[in-house]
């Protein structure tokens, strides 16, 4: 058995022919991904792997299917001998990662990120916000202006610290924009908003988060078959109960990324899979690390060359 650190991505990572490949075979990922339609009552895999790209983006669809194909390539990699040594995932991310970890089943990952997606996209209706991207400042500088603009200009606060370099801002919409013009002043190489559908990670998500808990407490979190590291607390976890704790914490609390990358590759692997749609997280991640390999496993081929891989370590 071969054990590798695993990473997982969050929303974004979408896209229209995602998973395509794998539900086409014969093996365990095709399995699971056949069963996906009837666990949500919805035909999520039709948009997954032809669309329309606009519905497949929707805060609800996004989220299942990233966690649908982030589980098929676990339960191949499975397959093939390969478990994971930690885990993490970068906020919705952090479901798919208590999968892999046996912390939830797949059937309760995917029921708990639709309804996770649905209760964030009701909370940008109810309490309308935004989000920005900002380059080139660090989190105690972020962080200060937010809070001198958040005195003034509304709710703003420090949603993703997500590299040395890059931070995400979130809050209510007149406060974002106060504070991304603070943030150049303050020397931020860009300060831009997001398209997103409301202010995640951030005290607009209060009801969405009191909502998603009731939710929570019906769903069986066992312990974890290997160290979770959670988005809040960017410290290794395996009790069912604490883990628990995080993802009620997760929706109103920033994403500790660079922190938690950061503890991954203090174990020194030469070798991290990105495992889900895209390479946003291997992109972000080997610029900071450049002694570390991070490969993306999203695909057929992907998987067809990662043994390989894993085999020059």
């Amino acid at each position: 058995m071969l054990r590798v650190p695993m990473i997982f991505p969050g929303q974004a990572s979408q896209a229209v022919g995602m998973a395509a490949d794998l539900a086409s075979g014969i093996g365990p990922a095709a399995r699971f991904l056949a069963e996906v339609d009837g666990i949500l009552d919805h035909g999520l895999t039709g948009l997954m792997y032809e669309g329309p790209v606009d519905t497949l983006t929707e805060t609800w669809n996004a989220q299942p299917a990233i966690l649908a194909h982030s589980t098929a390539v676990v339960l191949e990699l499975r397959e093939m001998g390969v478990e994971p040594s930690v885990v993490a995932g970068h906020s919705l991310g952090e479901f798919s990662a208590a999968v892999a970890a046996g912390v939830l089943t797949p059937a309760d990952g995917l029921s708990l990120v639709r309804i996770r997606g649905e209760l964030m996209f009701a909370a940008g209706e109810e309490c309308p916000g935004t989000m920005a991207a900002v380059m080139g400042l660090g989190e105690a500088e972020v962080a200060e202006v937010c809070a001198r603009v958040a005195a003034d200009h509304g709710v703003v606060v420090l949603a993703n610290h997500n590299s040395s370099n890059q931070i995400a801002i979130s809050g209510e919409i007149a406060a974002v924009d106060a504070a991304c013009e603070a943030l150049k002043a303050a020397g931020a190489r860009r300060a831009m908003r997001l398209n997103v559908s409301g202010a995640f990670h951030s005290p607009l998500l209060d009801g969405a988060a009191a909502r998603f808990s009731e939710h929570l407490d019906g769903v069986t979190f066992a312990d974890a078959s290997c160290p979770l590291i959670g988005n809040v607390s960017a410290v290794p976890a395996m009790s069912g109960a604490e883990l628990r704790e995080g993802a009620r914490a997760q929706l109103t609390s920033a994403v500790r990324w660079h922190e938690i990358i950061g503890g991954i590759v203090a174990g020194t692997p030469r070798i991290v899979l990105e495992v889900g749609p895209g390479r946003v997280l291997s992109n972000m991640a080997k610029r900071e690390f450049p002694d570390v390999e991070f490969v993306p496993v999203g695909t057929r081929e992907d998987l067809d060359n990662v043994l390989d891989k894993l085999a020059q370590d």
